[in-house]
């Protein structure tokens, strides 16, 4: 038996306006997905404990089966391991955004026009950072250039005692209220500041301008962390396993616990990304061994963030007609025996541009079993409908894996 897991990520959503009150699943295109729902499990889990902020890294972890109020140091630290950059015991991690600020003149008074940068490429983002590090890093302080506007900054000594804000969760929001609170505030906000300074007639920005792109005007530190404590995916399951993302979050998670992490060409983490490539990059780890692969895809989210219904919707359609699709007829015309888990990490809302705590709907498809099922789409309202509740998010990969 092999176990695929297809993690939407933010694919849940709320009614939204713009489809006439119904959400994002249930107005997305979806043949595959539906009929794995009809003929499989459907139910409801809660990826995100109580007490616990609902990122993408508590979420995937609580999906991967790890109980987060154990595994669980931050955000950034995962990142750092992505990179390959070795933290030491007494570093703190920080996951260090590329944005776009309006351009008042004072700091405190600017909005946050864009947490991505217009989506800005690697190589683009590569550039700013090596310019950020050059003129930032100090002996205890340095900067590491990540995938496109997701980078690092690392702090030997630095505390995680501080309140910091993801840029995602204030689009379109005064920053003043949401600026560096804590240990190393001042520090941290000075680096901001200063980071302006050396974006402001950068190159790579200039050309971005002249391209009507938006410009990365500052750096946006959040996510603080320690080094990461997640427990051998091999030794937690007996399972060989494969992750595939074009995230450093995801691929970080996937190294600190053991698993291959797999590069695809292509791979962007947004609505241009190389589906085809994941999906026989998929199929191609199976192929080779794996037991266990775990797909994520990030542009569901991305768009939620963005507030874009028509893309969110085409990201849903495309995970099924592209990826579920493509490994179902796959898997079947070699008769190899599968179980597929289709999910969100959790809701991000059209309506809101940001994550939230609540449950989400999960489909379990078994391809040895050909009787029951929900005999139902896949849905929120649906999932709910159907009594089953999963109240520990972390217990789901027991159950999908039968141990």
């Amino acid at each position: 038996m092999k176990y695929i897991v297809i993690l939407g990520d933010g694919m849940a959503d709320y009614p939204v306006d713009y489809f006439d009150g119904k959400t994002i699943l249930e107005v997305a295109d979806k043949p595959t997905i539906d009929y794995m729902c009809a003929h499989g499990e459907l139910g409801m889990c809660k990826t995100v404990q109580d007490g616990m902020k609902p990122g993408s890294d508590v979420a995937n972890l609580s999906v991967m089966g790890y109980d987060t109020k154990k595994s669980y140091t931050g955000r950034s630290p995962l990142e750092a391991a992505s990179i390959g950059v070795e933290m030491k015991d007494d570093d703190v991690t920080f996951r260090t955004n590329l944005v776009t600020l309006s351009d008042d003149e004072n700091y405190e008074d600017k909005t946050m026009l864009d947490y991505s940068s217009g989506e800005i490429t690697t190589e683009e983002s590569t550039q700013l950072m090596q310019a950020i590090a050059k003129e930032l890093d100090t002996d205890a302080i340095k900067f590491y250039p990540g995938i496109s506007y997701r980078h690092l900054c690392v702090w030997n000594g630095g505390s995680t005692n501080v309140d910091l804000t993801p840029p995602h969760d204030i689009s379109d929001r005064c920053i003043g209220d949401y600026l560096p609170k804590g240990d190393g505030a001042e520090k941290l906000l000075e680096m901001m500041k200063a980071s302006e300074k050396i974006l402001k007639d950068h190159p790579v920005n200039k050309a971005r301008v002249e391209k009507g792109l938006n410009p990365a005007t500052s750096i946006w530190p959040w996510g603080e962390g320690t080094k990461p404590s997640v427990e051998n995916f091999y030794e937690k399951y007996g399972l060989k396993g494969s992750v595939i993302s074009a995230v450093d979050l995801i691929k970080g998670i996937a190294k600190c616990a053991g698993m291959e992490s797999i590069d695809v060409p292509g791979a962007t983490g947004n609505c241009e990304t190389n589906w085809v490539g994941k999906a026989e990059a998929a199929l191609d780890a199976i192929l080779r061994g794996s037991d266990f692969v775990y797909l994520h895809m990030e542009a569901p989210d991305e768009m939620g963030h963005q507030g874009k219904p028509d893309k969110k919707k085409f990201a849903v359609e495309t995970i099924d007609n592209t990826v579920v699709k493509f490994l179902k007829e796959e898997l079947e015309k070699r008769g190899i025996d599968y179980k597929m888990l289709i999910m969100p990490d959790h809701p991000t809302p059209i309506k809101l541009k940001t994550h939230v705590s609540d449950p989400v709907p999960y489909v379990i498809y078994d391809s040895t079993k050909t009787d029951g099922g929900s005999g139902l789409t896949y849905t929120e309202e649906n999932g709910k409908k159907t009594g089953i509740y999963i109240e520990k998010g972390y217990t789901l990969m027991d159950k999908f894996l039968d141990k």
